[in-house]
């Protein structure tokens, strides 16, 4: 598993854990002692980049992620939804094709049997409508 692929999980884990525990993945990851970290920097710009963005990211969920309200949509999915349009929409340094790539990888291995084909989808609408999304 590549170092990105492993921040990529790790970043998932803090997000579905402050979901849980109705708190804030950033704090909860910066209680953590560094050495359980090893790829701690690229958590940490996921994380940041999810909550610096949420409110653009949550509303693109809602709007493409036809079917689902985002209350009700499996904290994996919507939680990889939300690393994966960070990744697409505001991290240059990241293919959106392997972006989509990771958070379907990560749905297979994490989420239910319908999630992989579900996320696939929603990402490449938005990847489709990426040149005219106002961000």
């Amino acid at each position: 598993m590549s170092a990105r692929r492993k921040a990529r999980k790790r970043a998932l884990d803090f997000l579905y854990e402050a979901d849980m525990r109705k708190s804030v993945a950033l704090e909860i990851f910066e209680l953590r002692p560094a050495e359980e970290l090893s790829e701690g920097e690229y958590v940490r710009s996921i994380l940041i980049g999810v909550a610096d963005h949420i409110s653009k990211i949550d509303e693109l969920i809602i709007t493409y992620a036809q079917g689902w309200d985002l209350d009700r949509m499996p904290s994996i999915d919507r939680n990889l939804l939300r690393i994966a349009l960070f990744e697409i929409l505001y991290n240059e340094d990241i293919d959106d094709k392997i972006a989509v790539s990771e958070a379907v990888a990560l749905a297979k291995e994490l989420s239910t049997d319908d999630s992989a084909g579900y996320i696939n989808g929603v990402l490449g609408r938005l990847i489709a409508l990426k040149p005219s999304l106002a961000l």
